[in-house]
C-alpha cells in the first residue's frame, strides 16, 4: 500500500519472477524463497500520476483506478485486447494516431482557409488563387 515512485530494488526478483532451481524458489537479498506459483503481488499506490520506471512497467500490468467506471472498463477491456489479439490492438493504435492526424490536418486548413478569406479584400470570387485554394481545402 502507498507505493512511492521508487519501489525497492530488493522486490526486483520478486516483481520480475526471476525464479531459480527449475522455477521453485527466489533469491532475495541473501536468501533463497520457495516460491508459489499461485502467488500474486499487487501493489497500490495513492499517487494520481506516478512515473515507474519502464522495468517496472514491462513487468507489471498498471490501472488507474481515479477514472471513471466506463473508463476503467476502456482500459481493462484494451489490457484484454493486448493480451489475446495484439494484431487488433496495434491496428487500433494505427487507427487512432491516423485519426488524430486528420484532426491536426484539417485544424490546419481551417486556420489556413480562415487567414486566406480574413485577409481577402473585395470581390473575393475574382481572386483565382483563393478559389483553387478553397478546392483544394475542400478536397482534402
Amino acid at each position: 500500500e502507498n507505493l512511492p515512485e521508487s519501489v525497492d530494488p530488493m522486490l526486483d526478483p520478486l516483481i520480475g519472477k526471476n525464479l531459480i532451481k527449475k522455477g521453485q524458489a527466489l533469491k532475495i537479498g541473501d536468501r533463497e524463497i520457495e516460491y508459489n506459483p499461485n502467488f500474486k503481488l499487487i501493489l497500490q499506490t495513492k499517487l494520481s500520476n506516478p512515473h515507474y520506471k519502464p522495468e517496472l512497467q514491462a513487468q507489471c500490468t498498471l490501472i488507474n483506478f481515479t477514472v471513471t467506471r466506463d473508463g476503467l472498463e476502456e482500459q481493462l477491456l484494451a489490457e484484454v485486447v493486448k493480451a489475446e489479439r495484439p494484431d487488433l490492438e496495434e491496428t487500433k493504435y494505427k487507427l487512432t494516431k491516423q485519426q488524430n492526424d486528420f484532426k491536426i490536418e484539417l485544424k490546419k486548413l481551417e486556420d489556413d482557409l480562415l487567414c486566406r478569406l480574413s485577409s481577402a479584400g473585395g470581390n473575393f470570387l475574382g481572386d483565382y488563387t483563393l478559389v483553387e485554394n478553397l478546392e483544394h481545402t475542400k478536397a482534402m
